[in-house]
């Protein structure tokens, strides 16, 4: 087994969770008028920091950010999160690499208490040894920034990062990973544009998450 620690990014790799966030982002751009942002398409807010995605996508100015965010997070935490669900046989890739001996981690740009709760609704958090999210502060919310820190909770130091494998569905992950030197397994089946992936030469593809098993475990 080449691998020792499993970084699986949350929305779109773990769990299908566009409903929620689109909801909670409508409710944001109601509360500031900005209605005619358009979020037909995911793959510009599904990856990405939500505070990047406040200023760029929705166009808020920086100084009403910190109150959007809070926005956000109060919407999501009641009703967003509840539109959440793992993706079909999640659960089983899950149980058999815990079975393999292999360290998991959640590694997303959610903030870590969220991410938390959303893995704990979704009744996956007791599979993963760490669940890695960013910070409120924003000095922690990139992937390049999150995949040691995910490593290091999972008790690898920075010289293992060739037993590290980052698994996503989003050019961020995919950067993120190439950035730092860790292998990116592309998950196709998740929210992000495939081609964008390929520019990080992913080292494998999968088109569904049971095809975790047999490149993993």
């Amino acid at each position: 087994m080449k691998y020792k620690y499993i970084l699986f990014d949350l929305d779109g790799t773990i769990s299908q969770s566009a409903e929620g966030i689109r909801y909670s982002l409508e409710s944001v751009l109601e509360k500031y008028g900005k209605r005619n942002v358009d979020l037909s398409d995911y793959t510009r807010y599904i990856g990405p920091p939500l505070l990047d995605t406040l200023l760029n996508l929705c166009g808020l100015e920086p100084e009403l950010c910190d109150e959007a965010y809070e926005h956000y997070k109060g919407v999501y935490s009641r009703e967003g999160k509840l539109m959440n669900k793992p993706y079909d046989g999640i659960t089983r890739v899950l149980e058999t690499l815990r079975s393999k001996g292999l360290k998991l981690a959640v590694c997303t740009s959610k903030l870590e208490p969220t991410a938390v709760t959303v893995m704990n609704e979704l009744g996956l958090a007791d599979y993963f040894d760490a669940i890695a999210g960013s910070n409120r502060d924003s000095t922690r919310k990139d992937k390049k920034d999150l995949i040691p820190y995910a490593i290091g909770k999972l008790g690898g130091s920075p010289d293992e990062k060739d037993k590290a494998v980052m698994l996503g569905d989003t050019w961020y992950d995919a950067k993120g990973a190439y950035e730092c030197g860790v292998d990116f397994v592309a998950c196709r089946y998740g929210y992000g544009d495939n081609g964008e992936m390929e520019k990080y030469s992913p080292v494998a593809h999968v088109d569904s998450p049971l095809e975790l098993i047999d490149l993993l475990g």
